[in-house]
């Protein structure tokens, strides 16, 4: 097996082990199996208290006097169950044969995680890595719901090893930066009307992988003993995503009518960039026992770029159709609570805006603003392994959706009701 299968395969399985689901806010994840879990990310570039500061803050790597692993493991459950209206079409609500459409549910339990090591190699000089997915959406409504025309199944996800080094300028100043290897997947599987409705649906299938490479940049500030200023900024990465479609399943008549509009074996450009983002935490201890936590922080949406895939129209010129999408902002507030010597306790909570205005939201993208409410635990086993574990709610509330792009796909209307994920996360840190 050659070192590239090799490397491709670990990729694979850090994206297996860091799959995520996410529809809220926007799609960059801040729960990647550390402690920052059990505090709603609230102090996200400055706590820099373990191994996670590899990624979360390159630069806080300077803090850890030795050579620190953390491996966190994060199952995640999606709560997302679409409820149709009335305005919803005769066209979605039937299938073709007679039978009626159900609603959409994706709930579903996913796993994820991430890995982290830092390594100190003089008191001044560290280095680190993560291994970890924090960018995707993957939803799975299944082949017969009143969207299926929109879509029916859908992941976008990249996963990420990531380096990283940190220095340490002086007693109250670090940088540090990570490049980071993300391996990208795209899958669309997409309903298709055959018009006749004598005939069963059809299928639109799309799927791509890319490599790229971004940035992750950081400072520490620590001006005085118990409190720290964090600035971190990710940049942008590019993910070129190509492929022919792949159609199953289509009538005679619809099938003549791609054709002659050449896409019926269209190749598509569905490049997206994962944007550039800014985070500016704050860490201040008030005693020996309690510490307070703050994140302020922005992610550039607007260039985000993906497009929708579907088959709309009898009379159709394309298969793609441009989405609205607007920057985001992030505030976060959080505590950390020494309760005696092995027990450290912690809570934040944390809202994002919302990617897109809800008349924009599509079944593919149904984002909207989300609140973070979280609670957890650190527990000092021993000198060297420390245990942790953490619970928080990501909640959108109820997201309205009505979406009408031609006669084929129909109108689809009505509301995702209180959508939500629920992260439950546990790991693990030794020092050696």
């Amino acid at each position: 097996m050659t070192p590239y299968r090799n490397f491709r395969l670990l990729i694979l399985f850090i994206i297996l082990v860091a799959a995520s689901d996410v529809y809220a806010g926007g799609l960059y994840l801040y729960e990647i199996g550390s402690p920052d879990v059990g505090a709603a990310a609230a102090g996200y570039a400055a706590r820099a208290q373990d191994a996670s500061t590899a990624f979360t803050n390159p630069a806080g790597m300077t803090r850890l006097e030795r050579p620190s692993l953390m491996v966190g493991g994060q199952p995640m459950y999606l709560q997302l169950k679409f409820s149709p209206d009335d305005d919803t079409s005769a066209v979605a609500r039937n299938l073709p044969g007679g039978a009626s459409a159900h609603d959409g549910d994706s709930n579903s339990w996913l796993p994820s995680g991430g890995l982290f090591y830092v390594h100190p190699i003089s008191d001044k000089l560290t280095l680190g890595l993560a291994a970890t997915g924090y960018f995707g959406l993957a939803l799975d409504y299944g082949d017969n719901w009143v969207g299926r025309y929109y879509v029916q199944e859908t992941t976008l996800q990249a996963a990420a090893i990531q380096p990283a080094v940190a220095w340490k300028v002086n007693d109250w100043l670090s940088v540090g930066a990570g490049v980071a290897l993300l391996y990208g997947v795209l899958n669309d599987e997409i309903g298709v009307n055959n018009i006749n409705p004598a005939l069963p649906d059809g299928k639109l299938k799309l799927e791509d992988e890319d490599w790229s490479v971004q940035f992750n940049l950081g400072l520490l500030i620590e001006p005085w003993q118990g409190t720290r200023f964090g600035l971190t900024y990710l940049s942008e990465a590019d993910l070129e995503f190509s492929d022919r479609v792949e159609f199953s399943g289509l009538g005679p008549g619809l099938q003549t009518i791609l054709s002659n509009r050449g896409l019926l074996d269209a190749k598509l450009d569905l490049g997206m960039t994962m944007p550039q983002a800014v985070m500016f935490s704050i860490y201040h201890e008030f005693s020996d026992r309690l510490a307070v936590m703050a994140n302020l922080g922005w992610q550039d949406w607007s260039e985000f770029g993906k497009v929708d895939v579907t088959v709309a129209a009898d009379n159709i010129t394309s298969l793609t159709t441009d989405l609205d999408y607007k920057d985001t902002w992030h505030v976060a507030l959080g505590f950390q609570y020494r309760l005696s010597q092995p027990w450290l306790l912690t809570a934040g909570v944390a809202y994002d805006s919302a990617m897109m205005d809800e008349k924009d939201i599509t079944p593919s993208l149904p984002v909207g603003e989300t609140w973070r409410f979280a609670v957890g635990t650190r527990y000092d086993l021993s000198e060297n392994i420390t245990l942790g574990g953490a619970y928080q709610l990501a909640w959108s509330g109820n997201l309205d959706m009505d979406v009408e792009r031609g006669p084929l796909a129909g109108r689809v209307s009505g509301t995702y009701e209180n959508a939500a994920i629920h992260f439950v996360s546990v790991n693990m840190e030794w020092r050696f």
